[in-house]
């Protein structure tokens, strides 16, 4: 009796302990449901509204849904053209470090995909957006301390990018953006003479002037370079050396390429 008695405890306590658990497994379903909405949205329906935002400038509930997308179906047809867009997405939303490591994800996964010239692409402008105040005017601040790597990077994957799909719709425009980025290097390296030369320190802006005529020949900043030069020669009063280098600006005038003494 008394074993008939405990076993009919025991059995409604179990049956109780799993209603609350029931219980408590739907609402966290139902609250689960109330947060996300896409809980239970299938692969197309999870890529559409994804698509929808990223064509509405949505740039952070796009990526939110690609991320959703890859992580809940990480082999269906929408998985690899929804990674693409996803860097996009992560990129335009203000998280260029983000993107960058994304296609560098995407490229090692695929590094076949018929679309890799845009992956490459879209890590080469998020790569120059990690660092795109580097393009603007540069301010009074130890320019020494500042350096081009963003440039660079961009500039070789872009290189990379002509190399393996010569072909490709990106090419063009990755060649401009090259010819772009050469330019800007050049401005780079003779803002930098120029901060040392107002400053006084015109050895030094000789060393970094001389950096644009050497590296960077077919820019116009190798002219001003020049000029650069021969007037911190003249500062320091080695006269010999600013004549000899006017002398070169007179020749690359002709049409010649000249380098200045050292």
């Amino acid at each position: 009796m008394n074993l008939a008695h405990s076993f009919k405890r025991l059995l409604m306590r179990t049956t109780a302990l799993v209603a609350v658990t029931l219980a408590t497994a739907s609402c966290s379903w139902l609250q689960d449901l109330e947060t996300d909405p896409t809980i239970d949205w299938p692969a197309d329906r999870l890529y559409s509204e994804a698509r929808s935002a990223l064509d509405d400038s949505n740039w952070t509930t796009a990526k939110d849904y690609y991320q959703k997308l890859e992580a809940r179906y990480p082999f269906g047809q929408y998985a690899q053209q929804g990674q693409i867009e996803l860097i996009y997405a992560t990129w335009k939303d203000g998280d260029a470090p983000g993107a960058v490591q994304a296609a560098d994800r995407f490229l090692r996964s695929y590094p076949n995909h018929q679309n890799s010239d845009y992956v490459m692409f879209l890590k080469a402008l998020a790569t120059l957006n990690e660092n795109d105040s580097w393009f603007s005017i540069l301010s009074a601040e130890d320019l020494a301390d500042r350096d081009a790597d963003a440039s660079k990077q961009a500039f070789d994957i872009f290189k990379e990018l002509i190399l393996r799909y010569p072909n490709s719709r990106f090419a063009p425009e990755a060649r401009r953006r090259m010819h772009e980025l050469v330019l800007a290097q050049a401005e780079h390296e003779l803002n930098t003479a120029k901060y040392y030369y107002v400053r006084h320190a015109y050895v030094a802006a000789i060393e970094r002037a001389q950096r644009v005529v050497k590296d960077f020949q077919n820019t116009p900043m190798r002219d001003d370079a020049l000029e650069l030069i021969a007037n911190a020669y003249e500062a320091l009063h080695l006269t010999d050396l600013a004549n000899d280098t006017r002398r070169i600006i007179e020749l690359n005038k002709g049409g010649e390429i000249a380098q200045p003494s050292r």
